[in-house]
């Protein structure tokens, strides 16, 4: 077994490296990207994957099940939360006018309801 103790050992230490990296780059890509759509595939892609990536490696070198446990919620929230709340930004700076026309492709929201630019009453 103290083979496969150093195997999982070394798998989960390459996995710890190469989530880490993802992460940071995306604090670099959220700080260094110019505009809004840039920064969301910054802050959710690799920010996503890097979590899932440490998580995995903390449950291969516990080698426990309450701490896969405790990871599986984790990972499920930040797949659930991510896309939201990028969704709910890319949505906000669409209506701010922060995101060109010019860069979309197809563009969806221009005649639902939500790009509402009357005033409140």
């Amino acid at each position: 077994m103290p083979a496969l103790d150093a195997w999982l050992d070394g798998i989960s230490m390459v996995l710890i490296l190469v989530g880490a990296l993802l992460c940071l780059s995306a604090a670099i890509g959220v700080v260094r990207f110019r505009d809004v759509a840039s920064r969301l595939h910054a802050a959710t892609k690799p920010q996503v994957l890097g979590l899932v990536l440490v998580c995995l490696a903390v449950a291969l070198s516990q080698r426990s099940w309450p701490v896969v446990a405790f990871l599986v919620p984790v990972i499920m929230m930040q797949l659930a939360t991510a896309p939201l709340s990028a969704h709910m930004v890319g949505r906000q700076a669409y209506r701010n006018g922060a995101i060109p026309e010019a860069d979309l492709v197809v563009d969806e929201l221009r005649d639902s309801a939500i790009v509402d630019d009357s005033p409140p009453n």
